[in-house]
Order: C-alpha cells, then sequence, then structure tokens
C-alpha cells in the first residue's frame, strides 16, 4: 500500500515525515537540508510507495499569510513541476512548529543528541498527523451516512 510523506519546508533544513501502510500513524524520518531536498525525494520516491506529499502551510494564528507563506508557495511549485506525477497538497501547520520545539527542548533536558535537527521532522510528523486523522475521521463521518 502506498504511503503519504509530510514536509516542513524550510530555509536551511527540511524535515520530512512518512506514514505507516495503513495511513494511521505518522512518524519522523530525517531531516535534510533543504538545498537537497530534491535529491532525497528522488531516492524516498524510489524506495518507498508514495501517493501523496503534504506540505505544511505556514499561516499565522489569526489565519494570515506571510512571507514564509509565499516562500513556501514557491518552493511548492518548484517541487510540482520537478515531481509532476506526485500529488502534493497544503495543510496548515499552525502550532505544529512550536510544538515541535517544545518537545525537543524536553528531550534536550533528557540530553537527547541531535534534538534539535529532528526538530524539523518532527513537526512534519505533527503536521501529516493532523492531515492522517482528518482523513480518518472524513472516511468514518462519510460511511455512516
Amino acid at each position: 500500500m502506498a504511503k503519504i510523506i509530510a514536509l516542513d519546508l524550510g530555509d536551511v533544513w527540511t524535515g520530512i515525515a512518512i506514514s505507516d501502510a495503513l495511513k494511521t500513524l505518522a512518524r519522523p524520518f530525517k531531516t535534510v537540508k533543504t538545498n537537497v531536498l530534491h535529491q532525497e525525494l528522488t531516492a524516498l520516491f524510489k524506495q518507498e510507495s508514495i501517493e501523496e506529499v503534504v506540505v505544511g502551510y505556514p499561516i499565522t494564528l489569526g489565519g494570515r499569510e506571510s512571507k514564509q507563506t509565499e516562500q513556501i508557495k514557491k518552493q511548492k511549485e518548484v517541487l510540482e513541476k520537478k515531481f509532476p506525477n506526485m500529488k502534493f497538497i497544503f495543510w496548515d501547520e499552525r502550532l505544529s512548529s512550536k510544538q515541535a520545539e517544545q518537545l525537543q527542548r524536553e528531550t534536550q533536558k533528557r540530553g537527547v543528541a541531535g534534538a534539535k535537527q529532528h526538530e524539523h521532522s518532527v513537526a512534519a510528523a505533527l503536521v501529516l498527523d493532523t492531515y492522517l486523522l482528518f482523513k480518518q475521521f472524513s472516511l468514518k463521518t462519510f460511511d455512516n451516512e
């Protein structure tokens, strides 16, 4: 079965998360330098059956777009041109980065090495988790009607 991945795109680092085959669980996969993201995705698409890429959409808590939103839109357009057969969708990432930062602080307190770098893949996993929950809820609601 095909999986879903999520990206937490950044200027320097990009977090990647991946679902399980049943599309019920999200897990951090890796954090990569943004300038090698295309190569990393090419390898991942060869290694795994991926049906969809969820891109974290950074909007303010008030629901407004920012300069970061415009940069992410441009990055998504580049990815869509590079991988024309892949489905890319935006998904609200409000609070995912803050949650990832909080988790990172907790793991640093416990002395987990490399926690700061993994923050980006954790943020991607949080985005993917909310997307998977939405899809599961939507399917259950539809099935019950």
